[in-house]
Formats: C-alpha cells, sequence, structure tokens
C-alpha cells in the first residue's frame, strides 16, 4: 500500500488521467451488474428490486425449456462460428497484403477507402444490404444476369448468414487491420534481411518473420473474440430480420431484445442475458487456459 502511495505521488498526472476511465466503467459496467438480481425475480417497476417476488431459477429453466431454446443456441453460433472463419482471418490477410506494397500512395488511397465504411450509420449499412439484395436491387441483378433467380435475398432464411457475414465483413475489414499494420511496423527489419541472405523469398519470409512476429496479437485478438462467441449484436440482426427468417436469423440478442423490450418481460430476459453472459465468460477463461497451455501468449 505505501508504495502504491508513492507511486501516486510520483505520477500525479497519469492517475488524474485514469479517473475518468474508472469512472465509467464503474457507472455504467460494475453498477449496473446490480440489475442481475432481476433474473431471480418476478421484476415489476412497480415492486422494483425489492418488493418483486423471488422465483429462483424459474425463469433459466422456462428458457432450457422452450421451443425456442435449440434454434437460438444453433443461431448464435452458425453465426458466430461463420464470422470466426470467415471474418477473423480477412484483417489479418488484408494487413499482410498491405504491408506487402511498396508505393505509399496507392497504400494509403487503399487503407483509406477500406476504413470509410466502418464509419457509416449501421441503419445506413442495413438499408444499403436491404435496397441491394432486393429483388430489384443491384446484387440481385448481377446474380440474374449469370443466371441466378430474381428474389429478394435478404428475406429468405437460407441466405441471410451469408449476407450478415458478407456485410460485417465489408464494414469492419479495413479498421479491423488496423491493429495488424501496427503490430506488422513492429517487426524488426533485420529480421528480414537475414532472411533474405538465406535465400527467403517474399512467402517464407512471411511465413517464418512475419507471421510470427504478429502471433501474440492474433492469439490475443482471437482470445477476445472467443469471448464474444455468443455476444452477436441484437442491433443489426434486427435491421436485417423479419419474421421469414427467424428460422437462421434469430439469436440470443435479438431474443432478449423483444422479451425485454417489447414483450416488457423484464425478468426473463435478465435470465437469458446472464446465462449468455455466463457461457461467454466460461468461453473466454477456457480459450485463455487453451493459449497459455500451447503458446506464450495469454490475457491472464
Amino acid at each position: 500500500m505505501k508504495s502504491f502511495l508513492n507511486d501516486i505521488k510520483r505520477n500525479p498526472g497519469i492517475y488524474i488521467l485514469m479517473i475518468p476511465v474508472l469512472a465509467f466503467f464503474i457507472i455504467f459496467a460494475y453498477v449496473p451488474m446490480g440489475g442481475i438480481i432481476m433474473a431471480f425475480q418476478n421484476y415489476t417497476p412497480k415492486g422494483g428490486f425489492f418488493h418483486s417476488d423471488f422465483v429462483g431459477f424459474k425463469h433459466f429453466t422456462d428458457f432450457f425449456g422452450s421451443i425456442y431454446f435449440g434454434r437460438l443456441i444453433g443461431n448464435t453460433l452458425a453465426i458466430s462460428i461463420l464470422n470466426l472463419i470467415f471474418g477473423f482471418p480477412a484483417p489479418i490477410i488484408f494487413a499482410l497484403l498491405l504491408n506487402e506494397v511498396g508505393n505509399k500512395a496507392f497504400k494509403k488511397t487503399v487503407q483509406t477507402v477500406s476504413y470509410l465504411p466502418y464509419f457509416i450509420s449501421l441503419v445506413i449499412v442495413c438499408g444499403l444490404v436491404a435496397d441491394f439484395t432486393a429483388s430489384d436491387g443491384p446484387v440481385t441483378d448481377l446474380i440474374a444476369s449469370l443466371g441466378g433467380e430474381r428474389i429478394n435475398y435478404l428475406g429468405q432464411p437460407q441466405y441471410f448468414r451469408t449476407i450478415y457475414i458478407l456485410s460485417d465483413m465489408w464494414q469492419g475489414l479495413g479498421f479491423s487491420s488496423i491493429i495488424y499494420l501496427a503490430a506488422l511496423a513492429g517487426i524488426d527489419q533485420e529480421l528480414y534481411e537475414a532472411a533474405a541472405l538465406d535465400g527467403a523469398n517474399r512467402w517464407r519470409q512471411t511465413i517464418h518473420v512475419t507471421l510470427p512476429g504478429i502471433a501474440s496479437t492474433i492469439i490475443i485478438l482471437l482470445i477476445l473474440r472467443m469471448g464474444t462467441m455468443f455476444s452477436v449484436g441484437y442491433e443489426k440482426i434486427i435491421l436485417l430480420y423479419s419474421t421469414n427468417t427467424y428460422e437462421t436469423a434469430d439469436v440470443i440478442s435479438s431474443y432478449v431484445y423483444r422479451k425485454g423490450l417489447q414483450e416488457f418481460n423484464y425478468s426473463y430476459s435478465a435470465a437469458v442475458g446472464l446465462f449468455n453472459s455466463v457461457i461467454n465468460t466460461v468461453l473466454l477463461v477456457f480459450s485463455n487456459k487453451m493459449s497459455s497451455r500451447f503458446s506464450d501468449t495469454s490475457l491472464f
């Protein structure tokens, strides 16, 4: 404790800068955790936390026995796994390709263009996706010219996940590559020179120098991604899905939104949300444990 107080005296400016960050997490992350008690109550705004009936694990058992349980888990896992398989490597590959570009003007232009979709409002992005995949949209026109069907692809359950993943990749590709580009910039250039002297071409340099140089960054981001496997964002889902596509589009977060904000079933939605958070925590701890066992990189 004494050393901590001495460190505060030596670096007061740093600790002052920490105050807003700590306040943010305390107010918006830790204080709301008290609302978890709703998951074990029949909560009503009139009764509040202290006068609502305690029902124990009733809402959890109702959810596990619901006809929607299997569909929600399956859809959430399917979208998350597809996003992990295709969406996670995409920024890495993009960063590696950009790293090989020698023309600085062209490189900066490509980077700027690739970053722009990330800053477009999600509502606008979903509107563009809906218009482009409509029966008379540009994407549908292209598919029809290649011999495909002229239908509203977003309204077809079998195409929803593909459209969701592709639009997600398009929007986040450039921005997600920033951290990999930063990691690539930190690789010692003498390693490339040594590899070139040993006769390694660009491909072998990438395999034996570049990828090992950013491996720790990739592992950390992969662990963080594993911790959000069950947290498919409801915002984009509810903007894109419809009753026709619930079969493949309805996920846990969108179900919580409907139950909590549309049906005002606060306790049930809190129980489902708590279940979701617990599973994410388990996946995070498990993936971190596996990483620390098979590599030298881990979060904790």
